[in-house]
C-alpha cells in the first residue's frame, strides 16, 4: 500500500562535499533550490551513495574509491583537519516517521583505503547493531565493508538494504538516448543510455499500458504526436518510433534520433515515474521543457505519490516548477553557500515566502530571488573594456 511505502524522513550529514553540517527533515516531495555550485547535485548524491552501498556490485570501497575518487574528494573543503564523513538517515512511512535509522561514518587509512568509523542500525529506537563490534575488534579488515553489503550480516535489516537499492536517479542526456549503441554494457544508466533497452525489457502487457499513458501525457507537450512504438532493429538494438500528424493520411514516422531534447527528457521522466517504487532523484527536470509543462510537474509527482507512495527529491533552477499552489513551504529547501559550507533552510522558515503562498503571490520567483547570485547583473559587463 502507498501509505506503507518507505521514505526518508530525516537527514543528517557532516563533512559531505559542500556541506559541513546539515540536519533537516524531509517530506514526501522535496524541492532543492540554490545557485550554481551550491550543492544540489551533491545533496542528491548522498542518496545515490546509500544506493551504491547496498546494491549488488557496490559496497564501501566501490562507492568511495571507484565512483567518487576517494575520501579526500568527498570530504567538505570547509571541514576541520581530516574529520570523518558522516551520514545518518531516518526512514519511515505514513504511520511512523522513525521506523528505521541508519548511520555510517568513515575515513581513510594512511594508504587511503576507506574504512568504517561507525555503522549503526535501529528499528523504532531499538538498536539492531552498532559497529565497531566484537568481531571487528578481532579483524580490522572487516571495517572496510559495511554490513549493508554482506548478505550474511544484513538479514535482520534487509528491508533497509532493499529500500536503499530501490533509489533511482535520473538526469536524461538526450544525445545518449539517440546513440545506436548506447545500451551496450550499461545497466540502470541514470543519464538515459539504456532507457530504450529498459523499455523493451519490460513485460509487453505492462509496456503497452504504460505507453498509452505516456503518449497521452506527451501529447500535452507535443500535440502533433499521435503514436509511440518501441521496437528492435535487425541487430537487436532498441529504438523508438513516433508517428506525427502529417498531410499524408497515415502521418509521418520518426525515430528517437529525430525527437527533440524536450521530448526525450519528458519521455524519460514519465517512464521513471511509472516504472519504479523507491525514492526518485531528479536533476533539473525542467531542462528543455516548455514552462507551461514545467509548472504541472509537481502535480504529476503528487498523483504518482497517491498511487504508489513514492518519494521524489528534485533539484531545480526554475521558478515555474515552484508555482504550483499545492506546494507546501516545508517541501522547499533553500541552499545558500557560505565560507563554512552550504547551509540548507526550509522555505517555511521565511515568513515572507509563507505569506506569498498564503496570499497567492509568486512564490517560485521569490524563492529563486533568495538563492540567486547576488551580482548576476555584472555578467554582461565582462566584455566591456
Amino acid at each position: 500500500m502507498a501509505g506503507e511505502r518507505l521514505r526518508f524522513t530525516h537527514l543528517e550529514i557532516e563533512n559531505w562535499r559542500n556541506f559541513r553540517h546539515v540536519d533537516i527533515d524531509l517530506r514526501d516531495r522535496v524541492f532543492l533550490a540554490g545557485p550554481n555550485a551550491s550543492g544540489k547535485s551533491n545533496f542528491l548524491d548522498v542518496f545515490r551513495f546509500l544506493h551504491d552501498l547496498a546494491s549488488v556490485g557496490g559496497g564501501l570501497q566501490s562507492s568511495v574509491e571507484r565512483i567518487r575518487g576517494g575520501v579526500s574528494k568527498i570530504r567538505c573543503l570547509a571541514a576541520r583537519r581530516y574529520p570523518d564523513v558522516r551520514i545518518a538517515v531516518r526512514i519511515g512511512n505514513d504511520y511512523n516517521d522513525d521506523l528505521w535509522s541508519y548511520e555510517i561514518s568513515f575515513n581513510q587509512t594512511n594508504q587511503r583505503i576507506p574504512y568504517i568509523k561507525t555503522e549503526r542500525v535501529s528499528r523504532e529506537g531499538k538498536k539492531v547493531f552498532s559497529r565497531p563490534d566484537r568481531l571487528d575488534e578481532g579483524d580490522e579488515d572487516r571495517l572496510t565493508q559495511t554490513y549493508l553489503e554482506q548478505v550474511t550480516a544484513n538479514k535482520d535489516f534487509r528491508e533497509i538494504v532493499d529500500f536503499f537499492s530501490s533509489i533511482r536517479y535520473l538526469h536524461v542526456v538526450p544525445q545518449l538516448v539517440r546513440e545506436p549503441d548506447r545500451s551496450v554494457g550499461k545497466s540502470e544508466d541514470p543519464f538515459g543510455g539504456d532507457l530504450l533497452e529498459r523499455i523493451m525489457q519490460t513485460q509487453e502487457r505492462t509496456r503497452r499500458a504504460w505507453f498509452r499513458r505516456i503518449t497521452r501525457a506527451l501529447q500535452v507537450a507535443v500535440p502533433s504526436l499521435q503514436e509511440l512504438l518501441p521496437e528492435r532493429d535487425e541487430r537487436g538494438v532498441a529504438h523508438l518510433k513516433g508517428r506525427y500528424k502529417h498531410w499524408r493520411p497515415l502521418g509521418a514516422w520518426h525515430s528517437e534520433r529525430d525527437f527533440s531534447d524536450g521530448t526525450l527528457r519528458l519521455l524519460g521522466l514519465l517512464w521513471a515515474v511509472l516504472s519504479g517504487n523507491g525514492p526518485l532523484l531528479l536533476e533539473e527536470p525542467e531542462l528543455s521543457l516548455n514552462p507551461g509543462v514545467v509548472r504541472y510537474l509537481p502535480q504529476m509527482f503528487y498523483q504518482m505519490q497517491k498511487r504508489s507512495g513514492r518519494q521524489v527529491i528534485v533539484s531545480t533552477h526554475s521558478p515555474d516548477l515552484l508555482i504550483d499552489e499545492g506546494i507546501d513551504p516545508g517541501e522547499v529547501l533553500l541552499l545558500n553557500p557560505s565560507d563554512d559550507g552550504t547551509e540548507i533552510t526550509p522555505a517555511s522558515n521565511f515568513q515572507d515566502l509563507v505569506n506569498l503562498l498564503r496570499f497567492g503571490g509568486d512564490f517560485g520567483r521569490a524563492v529563486m530571488a533568495k538563492v540567486g547570485p547576488l551580482s548576476a547583473e555584472q555578467l554582461p559587463l565582462f566584455l566591456k573594456e
